[in-house]
């Protein structure tokens, strides 16, 4: 049988459920507000009329389903070494993407997807805000056949479809390197991303709370009543209880997203590829390529040095600040083998700490000035000219300053720069310690600045600039910066690297 692949073809006939259920979703978000008056005005509307009405825009949506599925075509163009997606109804529009371009593939599976039967598949390459190529409903075979010519590092055609199916299952044989165990996961939903899930929480609250005060004010309740039963509550609760249990609150929201998020973790080899595959109810699957890899950051905390786990997140290229966070790949939960291993597969060899550089003690200073005296001294002038009544909680103060004074201080201490000759490593963070790792072929441009204050104490800045995004470090020593600079910038110049 010959390749498929080259001819053009199109998704999944069931896949028009897909592309339905796709269109409800956008209409819904443009209508959303003719739905709510629906609902509010039910008892007063013509119920024959609606039933027509819904009837008319389910039949319209269906025909646009139908007509976006006959006209998306793919294929690849072997001559010109092209991925070709052909789509739209009434506007055509015909999308080429390079195949030496691609940066990430990725196959995906939603609930209704898997319910289905089908995969989607998302093209990648560096530079562009979205996804160039996104394919909604194919199945698994062709999905795994797409990626890996796509994909493929040695620019190998597949000549035919038996060759396909041999790599087909070859792939799906083959045995995961690394498999990230329930244990760690729950190792990991315990000790991470505490401030996002208090800022959850926080919302919630905040969001809750202003609901019912708008309630309130819009019903018959006598709001003195209220005030007076709540402030009785609050003072028999308990901050300790309180206290309690926002960090059971954290603590299972962190567990429920890391589960479901990153569910049966496994990493790959594939054609000098790392296929990385997990998820609950909703199914990722990327093959990433090493050469791609940009920033490398290796995040722990102290519990999670007890419990030897870490967490692993990979950047590539991305276009902007928004779409680097969309693009990050993370591996959470690994120990320090497997995370030796991954960064023999993306480095070659494992990065080590070379030369330190330390920030000036200015640095701190400034910290102290900007998150600590600034913040008391516009309190204490709100407090005394706009609002007396803010002194009375003034016995909170020494806990802030005690609090943020111990961020800054081990933000300070972990502050630091490790450069040597194939790697620079960039180390932060107060509690979550972050060890961000590029190489310096991979530097797009560097920028460096010197305050005039600080040129009689030689210091000054670095932001080293990247395609994954940027690193910057502050307040160090100058003379040595700019040495390590000029080194950077005739490696950057002289190296071939293929990373784009």
């Amino acid at each position: 049988m010959e390749d498929t692949l080259h001819l053009p073809q199109r998704q999944s006939s069931i896949g028009v459920l897909i592309l339905f259920f796709d269109t409800v979703q956008k209409w819904g978000r443009g209508l959303w507000p003719i739905l709510v008056i629906w609902i509010f005005k039910f008892d007063e509307l013509n119920k024959a009329y609606l039933l027509l009405g819904t009837v008319l825009v389910v039949l319209i949506i269906g025909i646009v389903a139908y007509l976006k599925y006959l006209n998306f075509t793919f294929y690849l163009d072997n001559e010109n070494e092209e991925f070709i997606i052909n789509e739209g109804i009434f506007n055509k529009t015909k999308t080429i993407i390079q195949l030496n371009r691609i940066q990430q593939v990725d196959i995906n599976q939603s609930l209704i997807q898997r319910i289905i039967g089908v995969y989607a598949l998302d093209v990648d390459t560096a530079g562009s805000a979205k996804k160039e190529g996104r394919i909604k409903a194919i199945s698994h075979p062709l999905a795994l056949a797409l990626k890996a010519r796509l994909m493929d590092n040695e620019k190998k055609e597949i000549g035919s479809l038996e060759s396909q199916e041999a790599f087909i299952s070859a792939t799906v044989e083959e045995r995961p390197f690394m498999k990230i165990s329930f244990l760690s996961l729950l190792k990991v939903g315990i000790t991470s991303n505490y401030v996002k899930s208090l800022g959850l929480i926080l919302a919630f609250f905040v969001t809750a709370y202003e609901n019912s005060r708008y309630f309130i004010e819009q019903s018959d309740f006598d709001e003195k009543k209220i005030d007076a039963y709540v402030n009785r509550s609050l003072a028999i609760q308990s901050v300790g209880i309180i206290i309690m249990l926002m960090l059971c609150s954290i603590l299972i929201i962190n567990l429920v997203r890391t589960v479901f998020k990153y569910f049966d973790y496994k990493i790959t080899r594939q054609n000098g590829s790392l296929l990385l595959s997990f998820g609950l109810l909703s199914t990722k699957s990327t093959i990433l390529k090493p050469e791609k890899v940009q920033i490398v950051t290796v995040t722990r905390n102290y519990f999670q040095r007890k419990m030897n786990i870490l967490e692993l997140k990979i950047k590539q290229a991305t276009s902007g600040e928004k779409e680097e966070r969309k693009s990050v790949i993370e591996i959470p939960g690994c120990n320090e083998k497997e995370n030796e291993e991954i960064l023999k597969l993306l480095f070659k060899n494992i990065p080590e700490k070379g030369v330190i550089l330390k920030p000036n003690f200015r640095k701190l200073v400034f910290s102290v000035f900007l998150s600590i005296v600034l913040p008391l001294t516009g309190f204490f002038v709100f407090a005394n000219y706009l609002h007396q009544q803010l002194l009375e909680y003034a016995y909170l103060l020494p806990l802030y300053v005690l609090f943020v004074g111990i961020i800054v201080y081990f933000s300070f201490r972990n502050n630091r720069l490790f450069i040597n000759n194939n790697f620079i490593i960039k180390q932060s963070g107060a509690w979550d310690v972050d060890n961000e790792i590029i190489e310096p072929v991979k530097i797009q441009a560097i920028t460096t600045s010197q305050l005039f204050w600080h040129k009689s104490v030689d210091i000054g800045s670095i932001i080293i600039h990247t395609a994954g995004g940027n690193i910057s470090f502050q307040l160090g020593n100058f003379t040595t910066i700019k040495q390590y600079v000029n080194l950077w910038l005739y490696e950057m110049e002289t190296s071939n690297s293929n990373w784009m």
